[in-house]
């Protein structure tokens, strides 16, 4: 089963190459093409992003990547990363079927914009303690009781996993890892 990382808007950097590694994953993709981006903040990186690419020209290109992965495919998104995964799934159900088995999205709190879609493979939702331009508990409400979803919010903030973030947090990102390590080894099994 390939795994694959799926960036936020600060796209492939040191911190997520060693977070792939940490993972064994077989692929980054990011929303710049392999261009490498360096941003002073996550500001300049957002307002980058939003001009430059936005959320659905990246799911387009995510699509298009996983569509030539042969192999079961499980995706893990951080941010806008996350919230392209979401999209994937309205993408494959107006499309082909599909390799995604499963998808673990932290903070994509993009995804309120399209609670509306129905997922097509197992997705972990993981939340933010809170977010500062929208309610978590509302939206966790709005997608809580779709099929394919399972949610956690945890006691840590947008960035968490991120090291480029102010909102990193080792000990979040240690138990994380070691969260998806132990169900990335069940996926294998199966």
């Amino acid at each position: 089963m390939k795994r694959i990382i799926v960036s936020d808007i600060f796209g492939k950097t040191p911190a997520l190459i060693a977070l792939a590694e940490l993972l064994n994953a077989d692929m980054i993709i990011e929303p710049y093409h392999n261009n490498n981006k360096v941003f002073d903040d996550e500001s300049q990186a957002y307002q980058y992003f939003s001009e430059n690419i936005g959320l659905d020209s990246y799911a387009a290109q995510l699509a298009n990547k996983i569509a030539n992965v042969k192999e079961d495919v499980v995706l893990i998104g951080f941010s806008v990363g996350a919230a392209a995964i979401w999209q994937l799934s309205d993408i494959i159900a107006n499309n082909i079927a599909s390799n995604v088995k499963a998808a673990f999205c932290f903070y994509g709190g993009q995804i309120r914009h399209s609670t509306e879609i129905s997922l097509q493979f197992d997705v972990t939702l993981i939340f933010p303690e809170s977010e500062p331009h929208f309610n978590v508990s509302a939206l966790i409400q709005l997608v809580s009781n779709k099929k394919h979803v399972n949610i956690k919010q945890v006691d840590y903030l947008h960035g968490f996993m991120n090291a480029l973030s102010n909102n990193f947090n080792q000990r979040g990102y240690e138990q994380h890892i070691a969260l998806m390590q132990r169900q990335l080894k069940t996926w294998d099994k199966n």
